[in-house]
């Protein structure tokens, strides 16, 4: 990674018991505010972010393995991230590109379609999250093939809309009570090779013999997957197992839609997570990373597909906002400068040996991931029964050391780790070796 400069000291320091008296303040005023159903992984309030380090509302400076669920990749307030909002904020922040265009719009949709894979012709519109832009993609391969089946696979998380309900694979909190989803969705079971054993292409076959007998290959309008799965695990598929459905997919004219929402824009050491695999999909769907912070989504696809829409088809008021554009082609910019794909192997690199040298204290079941997209799978000692009580007592910990990390997971046992692919190795190694710490503590 090219050096760059910090805005914030990159330190971890603790001034204040976590919650301070500022966070708990704010604490009851949410309480009294906003709705209950909105969750919070970390009782604290965010006053400033740069680099790898997050600064609360009372001085605790808190290194940062989450990046806001893998969004700001290129820091929370990378410089030309925030000139580039402020730039075209005193400018215009709004005209609806169905009413007037921009260019921003434009020129974004012609770097997503050069830069996401595959050489074909490809079109792009944007949305303003992950869960409208996989719905979006589903309306166009339901359009585009004149069939409704769509295949999903256990462990998946697609959104929380009634549609990317449907979806996800996990019950609670996503689905629980909010039914009934929407029809004609088929889960078939997924790879997942430290519970499953299976190479990808025994994997790939047990799933697409469940399709073709349960649904039949002519009735499927897409699959849909993640790369890597996020919410379900940061769950590596074996190798094989993409490229068996892609093919299986160009072979029956159904659409290969990868969601890369989550592993999308450098994070996993590659621009796209399927670059790994070389599986060139239908549709790509991306969010998250895409715009420093800034909220706004991406289908970009065959432009046969797209273009099969009729016009007033697909869209929304604020989708692809010229601030998030602007945002968006400013962190594109940014991540090729700074080499940050590579930074996320380089991230692997050191944070993987670390973890894996933790499998002494017999509740490491898997260490997984690519690029800084890692996780630990927490299991009770002597076999793989998931344990998601120790997987929360461990998150608390490490955030009462000073150390924001998420958990995961279909059984909830999994300590994923989304670092900002701007974090500073010296700061990276502190906040994996507390992580270290932790386990080892509440272990012995």
């Amino acid at each position: 990674m090219t050096d760059i400069s910090y805005r914030l000291a990159q330190k971890r320091n603790i001034i204040t018991e976590l919650p301070g008296p500022r966070s708990v303040e704010l604490a009851a005023r949410r309480r009294a505010a906003v709705s209950a159903g909105v969750g919070a992984s970390t009782p604290i309030y965010t006053a400033d972010a740069d680099g790898g380090v997050i600064v609360d509302v009372d001085g605790n400076s808190l290194i940062d393995l989450g990046s806001g669920i893998a969004v700001t990749s290129v820091g929370a307030s990378h410089p030309a991230v925030v000139a580039a909002v402020a730039e075209q904020a005193a400018r215009f922040t709004h005209t609806c590109f169905m009413v007037t265009g921009y260019e921003g719009y434009v020129e974004l949709a012609e770097r997503l379609n050069a830069l996401t894979p595959g050489d074909h012709e490809k079109r792009t519109a944007f949305f303003n999250s992950g869960s409208e832009a996989v719905e979006n993609a589903v309306k166009v391969a339901r359009l585009a093939t004149g069939r409704n089946a769509v295949v999903a696979f256990d462990h998946a998380y697609h959104g929380r809309t009634n549609m990317t309900m449907a979806l996800t694979a996990k019950a609670a909190p996503y689905k629980t009570a909010f039914g009934p989803f929407a029809p004609e969705v088929y889960r078939m079971p997924a790879s997942y090779p430290y519970r499953d054993g299976l190479s990808g292409e025994a994997a790939a076959k047990a799933a697409i013999r469940k399709i073709e007998t349960q649904i039949g290959a002519a009735s499927v309008a897409a699959v849909i997957i993640e790369p890597v799965q996020g919410e379900g695990g940061f769950i590596v598929p074996a190798p094989g197992f993409l490229a068996a459905l892609s093919d299986w997919c160009t072979a029956n004219g159904v659409v290969f839609i990868a969601d890369e929402v989550q592993s999308g824009f450098a994070r996993t050491g590659a621009w796209f997570a399927v670059d790994h695999e070389g599986v060139v999909p239908d549709i790509i769907t991306t969010a998250k990373g895409i715009a420093g912070g800034m909220p706004l989504a991406a289908i970009t696809g065959r432009a046969d597909l797209l273009d099969a829409v009729h016009p007033g088809g697909l869209g929304g008021t604020y989708g692809g906002n010229p601030v998030a554009c602007a945002a968006a082609l400013a962190a594109i910019d940014a991540m090729a400068e700074l080499d940050l794909a590579g930074r996320a192997r380089a991230i692997e690199a050191l944070a993987l040996p670390k973890l894996r040298a933790l499998a002494g204290t017999g509740v490491i079941g898997d260490v997984r991931g690519r690029g800084a997209m890692l996780a630990v799978e927490i299991v009770v000692p002597g076999g793989d029964e998931p344990d998601a009580a120790l997987t929360k007592a461990i998150a608390a910990e490490a955030f009462a050391r000073g150390v924001v990390v998420l958990t995961c997971g279909s059984y909830g046992n999994v300590i994923r780790l989304l670092p900002p692919l701007v974090i500073s190795d010296d700061l990276l190694g502190e906040g994996i070796d507390i992580l270290a710490d932790v386990i080892c503590d509440l272990t012995s």
